[in-house]
């Protein structure tokens, strides 16, 4: 685990990309060389490759694209985090669908990308999910918007509780949120928890993916 080298300097991020297209694992991980805080210890390219070296490398995070050999990203993902929950792992596709955004959230990943999204983001990404923070792109929110907005059926959310879920499907982090609402961390928990509980999720971005699902999103906090 890349937390703290043997001199007392924090180590660099160690990652481990999965995807069975050659030469994007390729460019990805040569990117990730160019970073000083971020570390590629191995590349994976389906499911099965994907746990096994999870369980010897044991990375911070990995990058895992959707569509792989004997299944996909969200079984891969799903038997990962049975073996190693503190494992971050953040998603890529090229076609989100609704099913494919709640399925990932529910397995407990923590982002969910674009596969042609940009560079920056995708790094800025994976050393924010070592953080502990979640992060889906908006883009993938409007990918997977409903049509119209769901005349019955979602829950009632006060002002406040919306205000704290779009910040949260912004990919800020409690504390963060709790500043730009200028309330306490502990209060944003709250509300955290309360939005979780309403919507019969198990993490911020299963609410994300639930949230839009039911086209609460889409009001106006």
């Amino acid at each position: 685990m890349g937390t703290e080298s043997g001199d007392g300097r924090a180590a660099r991020t160690s990652i481990l990309v999965v995807d069975d297209h050659t030469t994007f694992a390729e460019l990805l991980t040569g990117a990730l060389s160019q970073e000083p805080d971020l570390h590629s210890i191995g590349v994976a390219s389906d499911v099965e490759s994907s746990v096994r070296l999870c369980a010897a490398l044991r990375p911070d995070v990995v990058v895992m694209d959707y569509h792989l050999s004997g299944g996909n990203g969200v079984t891969a993902s799903a038997r990962i985090l049975q073996d190693r929950p503190g494992t971050r792992i953040v998603m890529l596709t090229g076609d989100p669908t609704q099913h494919v955004l709640e399925a990932a959230a529910a397995t407990g990943i923590c982002a969910f990308l674009p596969k042609d999204g940009s560079l920056a983001t995708l790094l800025e990404t994976v050393r924010s999910a070592r953080c502990g923070t979640m992060a889906v792109h908006p883009s993938l929110l409007a990918a997977t918007e409903p049509s119209r907005r769901p005349s019955g059926g979602a829950p009632a959310l006060t002002r406040r509780e919306l205000q704290v879920l779009h910040l949260m499907a912004q990919g800020h982090s409690v504390c963060a949120n709790a500043r730009l609402l200028e309330i306490t961390p502990n209060t944003c928990r709250g509300y955290v928890k309360t939005i979780l509980a309403k919507l019969g999720a198990h993490s911020q971005l299963e609410a994300v993916a639930v949230a839009s699902r039911l086209g609460l999103l889409t009001a106006q906090p």
